[in-house]
């Protein structure tokens, strides 16, 4: 199962605790002063996050936290309301060794988050889509939810309380178990509600974080974490909570 290496571990605690601001500048330098280690191993993190859609490099610039737009995310949902149903809907029955797969995957999920690991809980959470498109062959929406996955993982992520992971790993373990028992159909509509699910968990509200280099330093030391804000993930479970209401 992937795991985060030790450093993209931390950026992405940080990250999602907001004490690293999107946009904010990721010097190679200077976390390899943090970390007494090589650039090559800190640049080799960060590519890491890259895939994974938490940073992304500029030009001449370096590396940045990626700025999640809102915007960007509702019709990255949107794409992804049409292919998912559609993909599941369309394939046969999986092969069983396609859904042990699928299951270990849920099961790392449910640990992760038994474990309050933010930062692997919101990597596999996302990467159970592309999982899925891999275990019934379909390269090409392989590609293309991995794409779509990286769009939306950070936005997703800084909005989602331990109780919205723990729904979103509910949604994935009943998606699996109507795969097993042949029900495509209901695989499909279960996706479907699902995504509509994450896509009223987005929140445009932001919490305003101080900047500088010092705050980088502070928030990548080697200390306790705290979670997602609450209000932040009060207003995620409240907006959730009602498109579920409206579409029962």
């Amino acid at each position: 199962m992937f795991t985060l290496s030790p450093i993209a571990q931390r950026v992405v605690e940080s990250i999602l605790a907001r004490k690293i601001r999107p946009g904010e500048r990721l010097g190679e330098q200077e976390l390899a002063e943090m970390f007494s280690v090589s650039r090559t191993v800190v640049r080799e993190a960060l590519m890491q996050l890259q895939a994974r859609g938490f940073v992304a490099v500029r030009p001449r610039a370096g590396w940045y936290v990626v700025e999640p737009s809102f915007e960007e995310a509702q019709q990255t949902y949107a794409a992804r309301r049409v292919i998912e149903p559609g993909m599941l809907h369309d394939v046969g029955r999986p092969l069983q060794s396609a859904l042990r797969t699928l299951r270990a995957h849920v099961a790392e999920e449910r640990r992760a988050i038994a474990s309050q690991d933010a930062g692997t809980r919101s990597v596999l959470l996302a990467d159970f889509h592309v999982c899925l498109a891999q275990c019934l062959g379909n390269r090409f929406l392989t590609s293309t939810l991995v794409d779509l996955s990286a769009r939306t993982t950070l936005v997703s992520a800084l909005y989602q309380s331990p109780s919205d992971a723990q729904v979103s790993n509910d949604d994935h373990a009943a998606i699996v178990a109507a795969l097993g028992a042949g029900d495509n159909l209901r695989a499909a509509e279960l996706m479907r509600a699902h995504i509509d699910i994450l896509a009223a968990r987005l929140d445009e509200t932001r919490s305003g974080l101080g900047t500088g280099r010092d705050r980088l330093r502070d928030a990548l030391a080697p200390r306790g974490f705290a979670g997602v804000g609450k209000a932040a993930g009060k207003a995620a479970r409240k907006t959730a909570t009602k498109a579920v209401r409206k579409a029962s």
